[in-house]
């Protein structure tokens, strides 16, 4: 993962306005959302039980405290007294259900609707087989919401701030309906959605929000600059922040104007290639190994991202809280990645069948196909989609061989790239791979409140991983 950096001005006029660039939301749905850019933007709409400080730590939100019993496999949210949406009707633990159980909904399931796995009867209900919804552990009771859990999970908190577990209006129904904000849009969060055009959207501080009114009246999210340059932009004075690409940060560092107002911070991101494990070749260990041998990753890091960059020393990102300090990186060996090749039926690299790297576009293909050319004696080839494209055919019967993909942090926890990506069973493990030692290690770490124990955990995972 790369360092991503902004440049931030200052944020205009009496009344507090200010103007972002970023990237256009895919959807304003929080149980259709599966991408950053879309979590993003719903964050500022929408309001969970909980949210993530500045710390990584859960703080109440629309809850305003929860309680765990029955060992942790209860957990108790009790709603602030008085919410309300933007247009002043209540909020109470009923539109908590129904916002989640639109996230599980069967005939059209949240890409991320394995966060709620762990809940009883949750995966049944969302995988359809289950057809009852009284059947998930999800109880409402005026102010107090209910979640009844398979297994201890004392971070379920943190994973209650997820913006795709964030409440909507009963208006808002299948596809999506009720977002548009032509049409008086309704919202828990901090903002409502004033007006919304192909490069714009218009963001207005929500009177009733539970916090009071946000610091902010007015944000405009300018999600297309025409093609223009965002430093450009910014220089103009019409951008108050904006990300930039590392190869402008670098100049920008030593600019006198610019140079005062560059910001660079650590995404909670990993970029991870991987194999559909279900099918040949990658379905034998040795094949996989042989891939992950016959590559330098620090090196083709490196290159593709500079000095800033933060090669990958496991699947989970720093700054997560109880990440590991181990380095889970395969080790750099084109010899034994031939033998492994050997070994699993290939000594004539002639003979490896055909295979296509699939996937969104990221800076280390390159180096990656032109490794495995040279230290394997394969030509991978190559295909890169629309993200959109891309995301569709990653969760298809009929998936890419191989495969990269960005993961963003749901909440802050090593289970979330671990347990999530990986686990046995999981609908966002899209390589299918499946390990017993694995999903008990991870089920150890979810379930035990002591940090050492947790990190052995997760420690034994990744290694298992690796």
């Amino acid at each position: 993962s790369i360092l991503p950096a902004s440049i931030r001005g200052r944020v205009q006029g009496a009344d507090r306005e200010t103007r972002i660039a970023m990237s256009a939301p895919n959807t304003l749905d929080p149980a259709a959302a599966g991408d950053a850019a879309s979590a993003a933007v719903i964050a500022q709409l929408f309001e969970g039980l909980t949210a993530i400080d500045g710390s990584l730590v859960p703080r109440p939100a629309l809850a305003a405290s929860w309680a765990f019993a029955v060992g942790n496999r209860t957990v108790d949210f009790t709603l602030r007294d008085g919410l309300t949406f933007s247009d002043g009707t209540p909020i109470s633990a009923d539109d908590v259900l129904r916002s989640w159980l639109r996230v599980l909904n069967p005939a059209a399931p949240s890409p991320l609707a394995a966060l709620l796995y762990d809940v009883v009867g949750a995966r049944a209900y969302a995988t359809g087989a289950s057809a009852d919804p009284a059947s998930v552990g999800l109880h409402a009771n005026g102010r107090v919401f209910e979640v009844q859990l398979t297994h201890p999970a004392g971070d379920f908190p943190a994973i209650a701030a997820s913006p795709s577990l964030a409440v909507v209006p009963p208006r808002v129904g299948s596809g999506g309906a009720g977002l548009d904000a032509g049409t008086g849009f309704v919202a828990s969060g901090g903002y409502v959605l004033a007006a919304q055009t192909p490069t714009e959207l218009s963001l207005t501080a929500n009177p009733h929000y539970w916090a009071g009114p946000p610091a902010l009246s007015r944000v405009t999210l300018a999600t297309d600059l025409g093609g223009k340059s965002p430093v450009d932009v910014f220089g103009a004075g019409t951008l108050d922040w904006t990300p930039v690409a590392p190869e402008d940060a670098s100049w920008i560092g030593y600019d006198r104007t610019f140079g005062p107002q560059l910001r660079s911070s650590a995404d909670l991101a990993v970029t991870y290639f991987g194999f559909d494990t279900r099918r040949a070749p990658f379905n034998d260990p040795r094949v996989r190994r042989a891939f992950a041998q016959a590559v330098d990753w620090r090196r083709v890091v490196r290159l593709a991202d500079g000095s800033d960059a933060l090669p990958a020393t496991g699947m989970v990102p720093p700054g997560i809280p109880g990440r590991s300090n181990a380095d889970f990186v395969p080790t750099f060996d084109p010899a034994a990645a031939k033998r492994l090749f050997a070994d699993a039926g290939y000594p004539d690299p002639a003979t490896f069948p055909a295979v296509t790297l699939v996937d969104a576009g990221t800076p280390y293909d390159a180096g990656i196909l032109d490794q495995l050319h040279v230290n394997l004696g394969i030509t991978v080839r190559y295909e890169s989609l629309d993200f959109t494209d891309f995301f569709n055919r990653l969760g298809s019967a009929d998936g890419p061989q191989f495969w990269a993909l960005s993961w963003v942090a749901d909440y802050p926890s090593p289970y979330d790239f671990l347990g999530i990506l990986l686990g046995g069973g999981q609908p966002n493990n899209y390589g299918g791979w499946t390990s017993a030692a694995f999903d008990d290690a991870i089920a150890r770490a979810a379930a035990s409140q002591d940090a050492s124990t947790v990190r052995a955990a997760y420690d034994q995972a990744e290694a298992l991983v690796r």
